[in-house]
C-alpha cells in the first residue's frame, strides 16, 4: 500500500509564501518581485509533480530468531530488503511498526539499491507478557532533495513473536498419582490403536516367554515376540478455569493462573506424565510445546465451564492426576468439577480468591480471610486443595497441596 506524495511542512510554507510574493509584486507594479514568487510556488508544485512517480519496489524478507522465547527473553529480527524492478532505489527512510508491549519500532535510512541488491538490518524485541506479538508492517518514506513533499509506502508481510507464558520451577517432589495402589497402577496410554502399536521380533535369551507372539512364531517357524513401541505413561489433566465472567476485572488473576498450568505442565512432563490442558487449546493434544503454545494464545472466553468438565470427566475416567486451577467469583459454575477426580486417584484444587487481585485497594480490603465456599467443598470430595491470594508463589502453593511424599501411608492418608 502507498501513498501519493504530500507537501511536508517546509512545502507548504515554501506554497503559501510564493502566493503571497506574486499577489505582492502584482499589486505593487514590481515584475521582478512577481518572477520570485512564481519561482518559489514552483518548487513545491514540481517537487509533487516529479514525486508522483512510484518509487521501485523493495522486497522484505523478515526472520525472527528464536521465533518462541520466554518472557523478557530477547529475540533477534532480521530485516533482509532487496531492490526491484529495473531502477535505482532513492534513499529511504524505514520504521518498523510493531506491538506495543513491544516498544518503539526502528528507524534507519535505507541507502540505493541497484536491482537485486541486498541491505539487512538486525534489531532486538523483548516482551515480559506473553502471547503472540505482531512485528510489522515495514513502513518506508522517501523525500525530495529540497524537503518538499514526502511519500510513503507500507511493504506487505508481518511477523510475529510468541511469548509463552512464565514457568516457575515447581522443585524436584515427584508426584504420586496411583493414591490407592503402587506407582505403577496409575493410568498408562498404550496399545491405543490395537496391534498397530506392537512390533513383533526375532526371540532373544532372557525374553519372557509370556510374551510370545504365537501366530507369528507359526507362520515363520522361529520363536517372535512381542515388543511395545511405545511405552507406558501416566496422565495427568490440567482444568483450566478460562471464563471472563469467572475473574471480572481481575486480570492478574487469570495471568496466575494461566502461569501455574503452565509451571505445572512442564513438571508433570518431565515426570514422565503425559499432559493434557482443558481450557486451552486441545485436550488431545500432549505435545508439551503445543501445550505451551495454546497457554501463551490463551484469553478469557465468554463460553460456560460446562464443556470443558466433559472433556476433563472423558480424560480421567481411568483414574489420571487432575489439577482444576478455578476462579471463586462464581461457586455455583464450578460444583461440577470436585466430581472429575477419579476413585482412588490425586486431584489437586488451587482455588483463586479473585478479590485479592484486584486493582482497587478498598475492593482487595473485601478479600476473605478464610477459604471461601470451594474449598470445603472440593476438600469434601477427596481433592486437596488451597486458597490462592495475590502475591502467592506458585512453587509455594503447590507444595503446600501436594506435599513430598513420605511413604505409601502418607499418600494414602492425602486420599481419604
Amino acid at each position: 500500500m502507498s501513498r501519493r506524495p504530500r507537501l511536508t511542512g517546509r512545502g507548504q510554507v515554501f506554497l503559501a509564501l510564493g502566493v503571497v510574493v506574486v499577489a505582492l509584486g502584482t499589486l505593487l507594479g514590481y515584475p521582478d518581485i512577481t518572477r520570485a514568487g512564481v519561482l518559489v510556488t514552483g518548487l513545491p508544485v514540481l517537487a509533487v509533480v516529479a514525486g508522483w512517480r512510484p518509487a521501485p519496489p523493495v522486497a522484505l524478507q523478515r526472520l525472527v530468531s528464536p521465533a518462541l522465547v520466554a518472557p523478557e527473553q530477547p529475540a533477534q529480527v532480521e530485516l533482509v530488503l532487496r531492490g526491484r524492478g529495473t531502477r535505482l532505489t532513492p534513499v529511504q527512510v524505514a520504521e518498523e511498526e510493531l506491538d506495543a508491549l513491544l516498544g518503539t519500532g526502528p528507524h534507519f535510512l535505507l541507502p540505493r539499491m541497484d536491482p537485486g541488491e541486498r541491505h539487512t538490518v538486525r534489531y532486538r524485541v523483548a516482551s515480559p507478557s506473553r502471547g503472540a506479538h505482531r512485528l510489522g508492517p515495514l513502513h518506508l518514506e522517501r523525500r525530495d532533495p529540497f524537503g518538499m513533499t514526502t511519500a510513503s509506502v507500507q511493504l506487505p508481510g508481518e511477523g510475529q513473536l510468541l511469548v509463552l507464558p512464565r514457568i516457575e520451577p515447581l522443585g524436584p517432589n515427584r508426584v504420586h498419582g496411583g493414591g490407592l495402589g503402587r506407582e505403577g497402577q496409575v493410568p498408562h496410554m498404550v496399545a491405543l490403536h490395537g496391534e498397530d502399536d506392537v512390533s513383533i521380533r526375532a526371540y532373544r535369551d532372557g525374553d519372557d516367554l509370556r510374551r510370545v507372539h504365537w501366530p507369528t512364531t507359526a507362520h515363520r517357524g522361529e520363536l517372535m515376540v512381542r515388543q511395545e513401541d511405545r511405552p507406558a505413561r501416566r496422565r495427568a489433566v490440567l482444568l483450566l478455569d478460562a471464563r471472563a465472567g469467572a475473574y471480572g476485572d481481575a486480570h492478574e488473576a487469570f495471568e496466575w493462573a494461566v502461569r501455574a498450568v503452565a509451571s505445572l505442565a512442564v513438571h508433570l512432563g518431565e515426570d514422565g506424565y503425559a499432559v493434557h490442558v482443558v481450557g486451552a487449546g486441545e485436550p488431545g493434544r500432549t505435545d508439551l510445546l503445543t501445550v505451551l503454545r495454546a497457554l501463551a494464545l490463551v484469553e478469557p472466553t465468554a463460553d460456560a465451564l460446562t464443556p470443558y468438565v466433559r472433556d476433563a470427566h472423558a480424560l480421567t475416567a481411568d483414574g489420571a492426576v487432575v489439577v482444576a486451577v478455578v476462579a471463586d467469583h462464581d461457586p455455583e459454575a464450578v460444583l461440577a468439577v470436585p466430581g472429575v477426580r477419579s476413585p482412588g486417584s490425586l486431584g489437586v484444587a488451587l482455588v483463586l480468591d479473585t478479590t485479592s487481585f484486584a486493582d482497587d485497594p478498598e475492593v482487595r480490603g473485601w478479600s476473605a480471610r478464610g477459604d471461601g465456599e470451594l474449598v470445603p467443598i472440593f476438600t469434601a470430595a477427596g481433592w486437596r486443595t488451597r486458597t490462592v491470594r495475590d502475591g502467592d508463589a506458585v512453587a509455594d502453593v503447590w507444595a503446600a497441596a501436594v506435599p513430598p511424599a513420605r511413604g505409601r501411608r502418607a499418600d494414602l492418608a492425602g486420599l481419604r
